[in-house]
This record gives structure tokens, C-alpha cells and sequence, in this order.
């Protein structure tokens, strides 16, 4: 028994010793770049400085002014849409930013979609 408990100790200070030497990959996105109109085809995101910001879809004959308002959050890589409906509530929306430049916005979501933007105006 003493054998074993020997042999499970080593086994789990070797495990602890290798996960503690795996770098993880953790990034971190200045939300101030995220700050703008950024569009996709027709589609269009507008971040506002104070975390509020309006999407719409020109596909869609809806225009600027009449946008679907939301707030977002951006923490480390998560990028949160949390967007108002109009009849009430809320529907939240969360993607993993995997690209944030001057010009480019890059994002997947849990099903793994990918939305690429290029950004048009601050």
C-alpha cells in the first residue's frame, strides 16, 4: 500500500510539475480599437465609447437610424453583445475576439462561426 501511495504521489507532483510548465495562451485585446463602425457584407456593428452600440443589416432594408441597440463588454479575449430588444429584454451574445487591429475585428462564437469585419469609421 505504501508502494502505491509512493508511486500515486510521484505521479501527481510529475503531472502538477508539466501543467505548471504549459504556457497558456491567454490574449488580451485593447477595447479602444474595438471603438467605431465595423462592417461585414451588409452587416454593420457601431461601438460606442460608453459600451453601448447599434447593429443593423442593410440586407435586411434596415438602415442606421432605426439599428438594433446593445451594450458589450470586452474582457481579455470575450467579447460580450448583450442586445435590447425592442419589445423588452435582453438577448446576450458571446465571442472570443481572435483579431483586433486599427482596421480589423475578427470573432467566432460557441458553434465555432467566424465573423470578420474591417472597420469603415470611428
Amino acid at each position: 500500500m505504501k508502494k502505491i501511495l509512493r508511486h500515486l504521489f510521484l505521479f501527481m507532483f510529475a503531472s502538477t510539475m508539466i501543467v505548471s510548465c504549459i504556457e497558456i495562451d491567454e490574449q488580451s485585446f485593447d477595447e479602444a480599437l474595438l471603438i467605431g463602425k465595423w462592417q461585414s457584407g451588409t452587416m454593420y456593428y457601431k461601438y460606442l465609447e460608453d459600451k453601448s452600440g447599434i447593429t443593423w443589416d442593410e440586407a435586411d432594408d434596415i438602415t442606421e437610424a432605426e439599428a438594433q441597440a446593445f451594450t458589450w463588454t470586452l474582457i481579455e479575449a470575450e467579447l460580450t453583445h448583450i442586445h435590447v430588444l425592442e419589445i423588452g429584454g435582453t438577448v446576450p451574445k458571446v465571442y472570443i475576439v481572435t483579431e483586433l487591429t486599427e482596421t480589423s475585428l475578427k470573432y467566432e462564437d460557441d458553434f465555432g462561426k467566424i465573423f470578420s469585419f474591417i472597420k469603415v469609421a470611428d
